[in-house]
């Protein structure tokens, strides 16, 4: 696979690229329960280096439509940015290490209602089952 994002919905989806310049770190995670009201949690120590290495799982660990926001902490620091937020359908921000990552299966899942969610995409990128990735380049298996 290529390391290069390709995006069909440009508008609705914005790109940042704070957690690649990084090798370690914390997250918190803002969501919304079932009474409606948002919630702040903070994710456990042992689990911040799995969130480094596999970036999607900051947004397929809860509920559908309750994350609302994750935010990263970076090593040595004492700011928190924003890694992905969602506003409705629309993704204002989400991370470059995170849709790097991201499977079709997590978008079906979690982000069916969401500017995520493109058969477009799907389609650009080569991806063919839910296990394939949604935003970089599929390479298709050759038989030997």
């Amino acid at each position: 696979m290529t390391n290069s994002i390709i995006l069909a919905n440009k508008k609705d989806i914005h790109v940042s690229n704070f957690m690649s310049g990084y090798t370690a770190g914390k997250f918190r995670f803002i969501t919304k329960c079932r009474a409606g009201f948002l919630t702040i949690s903070d994710s456990r120590d042992f689990d911040n280096e799995h969130y480094m290495k596999h970036p999607e799982t900051l947004i397929s660990g809860f509920k559908k439509g309750a994350l609302q926001t994750v935010q990263f902490n970076p090593e040595g620091t004492d700011i928190w940015l924003t890694v992905f937020a969602k506003k409705g359908k629309q993704i204002p921000v989400i991370d470059e290490a995170i849709l790097m990552d991201l499977t079709v299966g997590t978008i079906n899942s979690y982000w069916l209602n969401t500017a995520l969610y493109d058969q477009r995409q799907y389609s650009l990128v080569g991806a063919k089952t839910w296990a394939s990735k949604a935003f970089v380049k599929n390479e298709e298996l050759v038989a030997a």
